[in-house]
């Protein structure tokens, strides 16, 4: 056994040691983490008042997948909440890599955090993604990033996939959870960049901000125990913050925003001429 894997396995929290992450019990274990761990629980907190702030106005309704384990409707009063499993609390249970259940164009958004680079089939979701979300709607999440410094900690210390150097987008689907690639956003806004933008014109990225090199570390995340006392959390933020362009290059996620185009006439007209 690696000494990276023998201090993670010294951390592990003992309220989700030996349980599968497939496990409908786990998310709800993990969501008492979240409560009882007050520096991850101001992290959290951090993260939803940032989907909010980048939401678009309107009434329409907003969905939020992977809700399992979190408390954003706390945030962002008539959230829609859904998981893929069947866990407490949650509005409706569904995959995010199938039909999505609600009419064209009816929401304003589609948040999420740490969802995306567990979707095995991401062109599939962008796709239905489309479909549902309104033009000048969007689609708002906090996901893991890639840097030198994520790069080490992630493949070091982390016991999902991460895999900078994947030549596809999907991978294989081998459980709700279990399955991932945590680089994944990173490879589909970044690198395969302008692969994303041909592929799904109906999206674009606008905003990208990376954040949090050392917070989420310390705090343990939902499967650690936490490194550092609640109180903690304001001045280490308050530290990164100060690191400025350092602290971004070394960020371990990043707040991304994708908005939906509106169409553009002659995009209208060749599909209207197609169904002819």
């Amino acid at each position: 056994m690696s000494a990276a894997a023998r201090i993670s396995g010294w951390l592990l929290h003992p309220a989700t040691r030996g349980m599968d992450v497939d496990d409908p019990q786990t998310t709800e274990r993990r969501r008492a983490i979240i409560r009882n761990k007050r520096f991850l629980f101001q992290l959290y907190e951090e993260w939803y008042g940032l989907i909010r702030r980048h939401l678009p106005s309107g009434a329409d309704p907003v969905v939020e997948l992977g809700s399992g384990a979190g408390f954003m409707k706390e945030w962002i009063p008539g959230l829609v909440t859904t998981d893929v499993l069947p866990v407490a609390g949650v509005d409706r249970v569904l995959p995010a890599t199938g039909i999505l259940p609600f009419a064209d164009g009816s929401l304003r958004a589609i948040v999420m955090t740490d969802v995306l680079h567990h979707i095995g089939t991401p062109e599939r979701f962008f796709t239905e993604a489309a479909r549902v979300v309104r033009p000048g709607g969007a689609i708002v999440m906090i996901e893991p990033w890639v840097t030198p410094w994520s790069r080490f900690v992630y493949g070091h210390f982390h016991s999902e996939p991460f895999r900078p150097e994947a030549e596809q987008w999907g991978f294989p689907d081998q459980g709700p959870l279990s399955g991932a690639n945590g680089a994944l956003p990173w490879i589909l806004f970044v690198r395969d960049r302008s692969k994303f933008e041909r592929q799904f014109p109906e999206w674009s990225p606008t905003r990208i901000e990376p954040l949090m090199p050392f917070a989420y570390l310390l705090s343990g995340g939902v499967s650690l125990r936490s490194l550092a006392p609640g109180w903690a959390y304001r001045p280490c933020r308050v530290l990164e913050r100060a690191l400025g362009p350092v602290g971004k290059r070394s960020a371990m996620f990043a707040l991304i925003t994708l908005v939906r185009n509106v169409p553009r006439p002659e995009t209208i007209a060749g599909k209207a001429s197609a169904r002819g």
